[in-house]
């Protein structure tokens, strides 16, 4: 009998959680080098996932079902396929890399009963436990109850360890997902009784693999209505947690009051589960109603994209910059996904894993900056590439990828998501796309401001206070900046095991590519 490698997948990080825990107040190193070796130890596991995948296999793979809830229909059931890979893999080579850049970021909080090192790092294994079992349960209620749970780990992360304001940050963060989560879980109530009352189930089920064969069959249907207000119900949960404009007012706030390592957690890891999720269950638990609500939704996608880019341009916090260059990219996302198409959402999915890469790797490196001079404000800087030569070639290479310079990562995802988008919606093509020279100005006009140009009076060539980057530093942003690199030259290996389940998502909801327009000639 084979491992259940799924389930060692994310216990692995919860029980990493709790020996962190337990260990003594006093053994603060001693915790550090715990959590990261269990995050180690997680991406051994994914890794060992990714090699037996088979991309021209089943659906599903690895999958485990055992009974739960039998009078509630509902059961243990995990399974991966391409997409949910994509994002376990990114999830697994982010965490380690963020609990050494956090290395030092609850040192000086000895509150807590001097466990602050202690809670900070059983946090971070906590989110990336709940998030793992998040992308590969294939049970409806399952999903949602680590859904809803992470919020409380990273609450605590970003109220207990963030900056001044951080008390605020944490309440508006866990307000708006809250109830983004209550009216989902009214959703998840009313999805149980249609299927409980209809006879293509053996009374109700939360299995999606079932409901989505119904639903494909022809088996079971719902009345348009009601179809909608349960689509609804979870859209707008993940439209929360993505965040889709206008729901996004309480990220800038969070990803600024955390810590650097925990708003990449947030921002790269967490809310990719929100635009997973309107893949895994908006489309093919509802493609009816995913069909008559596109238009709107990719209206809002285009919104976002054009807003985040915009606001990104006028912020004078670099920080903040970065957040909402998030909101731009969130909007590329959601995107691709409701443009329904191939290139679309494999170019969305793809983008997901190339965003979460360069956010990563913009945010790390400014963190590391305002650690060092004490200042988000941009005006405060300037001259760093001379006094920081490496911190600001980095720094450059990381703004070009967010900003899809061709060669990087996120260009060959965007890419993709504009083709997608063109072959149906060729006006909302034409606006994303124009976003791109936003995106341009404020990158570009981020790094001259900053990097280049005369040295601050504080501030002297060879200053002791702005020293480069350090070596655990170099540790952290050298395999982002290679990722960025390597996926941006060859995507194929993530194309190879994404593509595959896209198309089986388009074919579920019955949703083909439009067929090729041919201009017409001149008749002979």
């Amino acid at each position: 009998m084979s491992l259940p490698w799924l389930t060692v997948l994310w216990v692995l990080p919860m029980l990493g959680a709790v020996v962190v825990m337990v260990l003594p107040a006093a053994a603060r190193s001693l915790a550090k080098w715990v959590a990261l070796a269990v995050a180690l130890a997680v991406l051994a596991v994914t890794a060992v996932v990714a090699v037996g995948f088979d991309p021209g296999g089943e659906q599903y793979q690895f999958v485990e079902n055992y009974r739960w809830i039998p009078s509630f229909g509902t059961g243990y059931i995990l399974g991966v396929d391409g997409i949910a890979l994509a994002l376990v893999v990114l999830t697994a080579v982010l965490v380690p890399l963020l609990i050494v850049a956090g290395w030092n970021d609850a040192g000086d909080r000895l509150s807590w009963g001097g466990r602050s090192v202690h809670i900070y790092f059983a946090l971070t294994l906590a989110v990336e436990g709940m998030v793992l079992i998040s992308l590969v349960s294939l049970d409806i209620l399952l999903f949602y109850v680590f859904f809803e749970a992470m919020l409380i780990p990273m609450y605590f992360l970003i109220g207990g360890f963030g900056g001044r304001d951080r008390s605020r940050a944490a309440v508006k963060f866990l307000l708006y997902n809250l109830f983004g989560g209550l009216i989902m879980l009214a959703a998840v109530v009313g999805l149980y009784v249609a299927t409980s009352t209809s006879g293509a189930f053996d009374g109700g089920t939360f299995d999606v693999r079932a409901i989505v064969a119904a639903v494909a069959g022809g088996e079971f249907t719902m009345n348009p209505v009601v179809m909608h207000l349960l689509f609804g119900g979870f859209m707008f949960a993940f439209a929360v947690k993505a965040p889709l404009w206008p729901l996004h007012r309480w990220l800038p706030d969070a990803a600024v009051e955390a810590t650097p390592a925990s708003a990449v957690l947030m921002m790269a890891i967490m809310d990719k589960v929100g635009t997973f999720g309107m893949i895994r269950y908006c489309l093919t638990l509802f493609p009816d109603s995913a069909k008559f609500f596109s238009p709107l939704i990719i209206t809002l996608a285009v919104i976002g994209i054009i807003y985040g880019a915009v606001v990104a341009i006028g912020q004078t916090d670099v920080m903040r910059l970065i957040a909402y260059t998030s909101i731009s990219h969130f909007g590329f996302i959601i995107l691709g996904i409701f443009v329904m198409t191939t290139q679309g959402q494999s170019g969305s999915t793809l983008y997901m894993v190339n965003h979460g890469i360069s956010t990563a790797a913009l945010f790390l490196i400014a963190g590391f900056l305002v650690s060092r001079r004490g200042s988000r404000l941009i005006s405060a800087y300037g001259g760093v590439q001379k006094v920081a030569p490496v911190l600001a070639g980095t720094f450059l290479v990381a703004g070009l990828a967010t900003l899809s310079l061709p060669g990087l990562a996120p260009f060959i995802s965007e890419f993709l998501v504009l083709i997608g988008t063109f072959t149906r919606y060729p006006v909302f093509g034409v606006l994303a796309a124009g976003a791109l020279v936003l995106s341009a100005i404020y990158v570009l006009w981020m790094y001259q401001r900053m990097m280049t140009g005369p040295t601050p009076p504080t501030l002297a060539e060879g200053d002791t206070r702005l020293p480069d980057l350090r070596a655990r530093e170099i540790a952290v942003v050298a395999p982002l900046i290679a990722l960025l690199l390597l996926l941006g030259v060859y995507p194929k290996p993530a194309l190879d095991v994404i593509n595959p389940a896209v198309t089986h998502t388009l074919t579920t909801i019955d949703q083909p590519d439009p067929a090729p327009r041919m201009a017409e000639g001149p008749a002979r």
